[in-house]
């Protein structure tokens, strides 16, 4: 179930053509004031310490409104890029660079964010062999690129959506009537698909182990319940931490010897990554 997503230049694509119709409408107003033969070169600079993501987005965004604009990188997805350092060069159109200097600037700063979260997560847990892994609470629309940037900055993605995995969770158990039957029927209806199980206690635990589920995912164990759950599964079932992650705890849950941790927090607890582009 844990996937590397790397979005594809059409996603790409579709992406920026939404994100530029929503920014410029029926036309940028005040690129009206710039003369149209005026050309540019422009440099992005970050503001603060930060992991790089983006770069296939940012390009896309000019080559959709002005093919002859250049960028010239000093760095890729996934460096660790040092405050006040020159990210990329851009050369072209003044009126095109400013006219697409805001949504590119808007998907640089979101997917470098995801990206330095996941980087200070990684380095949290170095050296040990758990995976740590992303979610499907991600922003609306942006998936895809929100996978990529957690494998940009070290961490590892989970399912992408509903299609490509079985992860059975406190309402399907409810509605199915139990894990031994939930468990029963996936197995039945999808034989060559990986099953997770989602446990809130060790009673449930038991019964995801006595189903030989896949994985099983325990659902805000604190420390001394995770250290018995390895105990008890013996290598059984790839057992999952989740719930109240945090960079302050992750480690600790990391040593207990669970196979994997997933959180929410490497895709929505972000904070976008202060950039600026400036006319040279």
């Amino acid at each position: 179930m844990a996937h590397t997503t790397i979005p594809s230049q059409q996603q790409i694509s579709s992406q920026v053509k939404l994100a530029l119709e929503e920014d410029i409408g029926q036309h940028d107003l005040t690129a009206d004031l710039i003369p149209i033969s005026n050309q540019a070169t422009a440099t992005i600079i970050n503001r603060e310490t930060a992991t790089l993501c983006g770069q296939r987005w940012l390009e896309t965004v000019f080559q959709q409104l002005d093919p002859s604009i250049s960028v010239q990188w000093f760095y890729a997805d996934g460096d660790v890029i040092p405050t006040d350092s020159i990210i990329c060069q851009l050369q072209g159109s003044a009126r095109s660079l400013l006219t697409g200097e805001r949504t590119a600037m808007n998907f640089l700063q979101t997917l470098s964010a995801t990206a330095t979260l996941s980087q200070r997560y990684a380095d949290e847990i170095a050296g040990l062999q758990v995976k740590l892994l992303d979610t499907r609470k991600t922003i609306p629309g942006f998936r895809l690129a929100q996978k990529y940037a957690v494998a940009c900055g070290g961490c590892h993605n989970h399912r992408v959506g509903l299609y490509d995995g079985i992860l059975i969770k406190e309402n399907h158990i409810n509605a199915s009537g139990s894990i031994k039957a939930a468990v029963e029927l996936a197995r039945q209806l999808h034989p060559a698909i990986t099953i997770e199980v989602e446990v809130e206690n060790f009673d449930e635990f038991d019964q995801a182990l006595a189903c030989n589920a896949d994985i099983i995912l325990l659902d805000n164990f604190d420390i001394p319940a995770l250290e018995k759950a390895v105990a008890v599964n013996q290598g059984q079932a790839k057992l999952e931490a989740s719930g109240g992650i945090t960079l302050d705890t992750v480690r600790a849950i990391a040593e207990t010897g669970v196979d994997r941790i997933s959180t929410g927090a490497l895709t929505k607890d972000i904070k976008a990554i202060d950039l600026s582009m400036r006319f040279i």
